[in-house]
């Protein structure tokens, strides 16, 4: 089947049209015989209706002539879907309507009068592009309904050529989306996609023998063959990646219909702003770019900070700005540094907003540069049917279901990567988990994680399956079944870990597939193997005993209130923080950081006599010491009040989590936080323990990819550990203060 099968399709149904007019005695004036729909776009796959109007002026009455036409064409066995409406009444119709507005958009003229149809096509089309900004709104709540309600092409196992986001009612719907004027669309790329899957429903229809849509898995080998592919298999892919093309142009058009509605209206010539989000990287008009300030060929980070960016903020990924930094941008060393595998992390996790812009990467060849085994599981059709995704997608909302619960582990950073790798090994003859294990271990160690953890994450992917497949089959209160998965999950860690990963991967199958029942099951199972490992819950770091540094003369004789050291690190700074200790120095010492704009990825602060000393591990790799040591000081003296200029973190999202930890010592009480690493974050926290009187005797800061995990050993000023009132106030207060 190809376009000009269509075409001679299409050319044997006017011709059936035509003589079906002329022998009802139809008029060259006043009278028109016209196409709409897919027949109006002269597309007609071999069991499609024939969508025809007769059209006539206001003033003339068609008389008989209509049951005339149509008894012809009902003969001839042709399906038919027919109505008779004057010009007046078929644009009231689309001004009420907007399925019928965008039907006559293609509108083609058939018999009669050429002119009536001419006039009826420009008065349509001008009405549209007139009234596009009111009628836009509701045409995309009608397609995201429909999106809802069918699902994607290029993953659900069921796929709907024409209703699935990606189908050939998208490709018509960015067909009128460009005849606003408001934006457009790549022409080539759609037309490439959309007579593919034409191609693809003209053989759907023949080898059904009937209208059909939806593609069933007893039709694909059959599609193959008549499509030239090697397998059913083969035929899969092919169709759903010409559907994630489709899907992947509707949303980046929407995105930029939705830009055009917001942006008020323009006078004169206007130079798109640029909001600054991160090093080299910001906003213009909802999509995120380069600033220019950076050369891709000098960061090879740009790329993963600008997909993290996009995904975090649910904003567009540009496709042009990611196919440059492929093109120029160098590949990212082996292995990765600390930043990238941070960065890698606060993408995976950043929710539904990783969605599109996985999409992105894919479509643009980003993903390849990032993860290379990707291409294992691209578009690959699960063979279970309890999976509505193939693998691809399965393992992307994997990633948006575990992003939820980062705030339940201890190692949100590894539980995200587990859940990007889990499905790694499948298409292949051996079972996945053990050939996704070895494929786990080595994306582990290209990312830069230490052995201990590329042994939980490989561990993770080899037993991803573990726990659903003991609890729904074997006697949890039996003590041998416990035994079954202590024997392979060794630690509490790691066991926290794949209790996440089971839900996340459950969650993301299908919805049947986390039922309360199994939830419950494999609860219960959790909670028997860490009572068998002697698992205590808390991950409070313990109160260390710090070397002395050395105290600056300036600092001893009070010729300056604050001392700071910047030192290169491997991928950034350390900074280093002296000052006379008193309640809520560490607090301001965290304000002039946010407010210098530092990216803190972990910390820990000490007494050391009567100075207070902190030390500060960040992502920026220039900070000049005397700017930053002027900041402080005006901090530290008052002269600039951080509360006022440091907007409160946004929390939007994940709650904070904020625990007594009254296990983790005796010589302190141990509150732990975990909130969206954002800054302001430490600030916050910090001045609502100061303002409660309270000393921070030690701190322990880390930033494990989209979590801030920041542990704080409290003291009443000149005493101990609080009392069980005063450490509810604190949790209390820094619950109140991150709201």
């Amino acid at each position: 089947m190809t376009i000009a099968e269509r075409t001679e399709r299409t050319a044997a149904a006017d011709r059936l049209c035509r003589e079906a007019y002329e022998k009802a005695g139809g008029k060259d004036t006043g009278t028109a015989l016209v196409a709409v729909g897919g027949y109006g776009r002269g597309e007609l796959a071999p069991y499609s209706d024939l969508d025809v109007v007769l059209v006539h002026d206001d003033d003339l009455d068609p008389g008989e002539l209509a049951v005339a036409v149509w008894y012809p064409l009902w003969d001839s066995g042709s399906r038919l879907d027919h109505s008779v409406r004057s010009v007046s009444e078929m644009i009231d119709t689309a001004g009420a309507d907007l399925k019928v507005a965008l039907g006559l958009l293609d509108v083609r003229h058939l018999a009669g009068d050429p002119n009536l149809t001419l006039r009826l096509r420009t008065t349509a089309l001008a009405a549209w592009r007139r009234s596009a900004k009111e009628r836009l709104p509701e045409l995309a709540r009608m397609v995201r309904h429909r999106h809802e309600l069918v699902g994607e092409l290029a993953h659900v196992s069921v796929p709907d050529l024409k209703e699935a986001a990606g189908g050939l009612r998208d490709a018509s719907v960015l067909k009128a989306l460009v005849a606003t004027w408001l934006v457009d669309v790549p022409h080539v790329e759609l037309e490439r996609g959309r007579q593919a899957l034409l191609d693809v429903r003209d053989h759907l229809h023949a080898a059904t023998g009937r209208p059909a849509d939806r593609v069933g898995p007893e039709v694909w080998p059959e599609l193959a063959g008549r499509l030239g592919l090697a397998d059913a298999e083969a035929a899969q892919r092919h169709v759903r990646q010409h559907g994630r093309r489709i899907a992947h142009l509707s949303r980046m058009t929407w995105r930029r219909v939705d830009a055009v509605l917001a942006r008020p209206r323009a006078v004169g010539g206007r130079v798109p702003q640029l909001t600054p989000l991160a090093r080299g990287v910001a906003s213009s008009s909802g999509e995120v770019v380069l600033d220019g300030r950076v050369e891709p060929a000098t960061d090879p980070l740009l790329l993963l900070r600008a997909a993290t960016e996009a995904a975090e903020r649910d904003l567009v990924l540009a496709p042009a700005t990611v196919s440059r930094l492929v093109k120029e941008s160098p590949e990212l060393p082996d292995p990765w540094p600390e930043e990238a595998r941070h960065l890698m992390v606060r993408l995976l996790a950043a929710g539904p907003g990783l969605l599109a812009v996985w999409e992105t990467l894919e479509e643009t060849g980003g993903l390849d540069r990032i993860l290379p085994e990707w291409d294992r599981v691209r578009l690959l059709p699960h063979a279970s049917v309890v999976h509505r995704f193939t693998v691809d997608r399965h393992v992307v909302e994997t990633c948006v279901e575990a992003s939820r619960l980062i705030r339940r582990v201890a190692r949100p950073d590894l539980l995200m990567v587990a859940a990007l790798l889990h499905d790694i090994g499948k298409g292949g003859l051996v079972e996945h988990s053990v050939a996704g294990e070895p494929v786990a271990r080595g994306v582990a160690t290209r990312m830069g994680f230490v052995p201990r953890d590329v042994e939980v994450i490989g561990t993770l992917v080899r037993w991803h399956l573990l726990l659903p497949g003991i609890a729904t089959t074997r006697d949890i209160d039996d003590p041998v079944t416990v035994d079954e998965v202590t024997s392979k999950i060794t630690s509490p860690l790691t066991l926290e870990l794949l209790a996440a990963l089971t839900e996340a991967d459950a969650l993301a199958a299908s919805e049947k597939a986390w039922s309360s029942w199994r939830a419950g099951l494999v609860g219960a199972l959790v909670r028997r193997a860490a009572a068998s490992l002697d698992h205590t819950p808390g991950h409070a770091a313990p109160l260390e005993t710090t070397a002395q540094l050395p105290v600056p003369p300036a600092l001893l004789d009070g010729s300056a209130p604050v001392a700071v050291q910047v030192e290169p690190s491997d991928d950034g700074s350390r900074i280093t923080v002296l000052a006379p200790d008193r309640v809520g120095l560490l607090a301001d010492v965290a304000g002039a950081l946010a407010l210098h704009r530092v990216s803190v990825r972990g910390a820990r602060a000490w007494a050391q006599g009567e100075l207070g000393v902190s030390q500060w591990e960040v992502s920026d790799p220039e900070l000049d010491a005397t700017v930053l040591r002027q900041r402080l000081e005006a901090v530290v003296e008052g002269r600039v009040e951080v509360a006022a200029r440091l907007r409160k973190p946004d929390t939007r999202g994940l709650d904070p989590s904020v625990a007594v930890r009254p296990e983790a010592s005796r010589q302190a009480t141990v509150l732990e936080v975990r909130a969206a690493d954002r800054p302001g974050l430490l600030h916050h926290v910090l001045a609502a323990v100061a303002a409660l009187g309270m000393t921070v005797r030690s701190a322990h800061v880390d930033t494990l990819g989209p979590q801030a995990v920041d542990v704080f050993y409290l003291q009443e000023l000149g005493a101990g550990g609080l009392a069980d009132d005063r450490a509810a106030s604190a949790a209390h207060a820094v619950r109140a203060a991150l709201a």
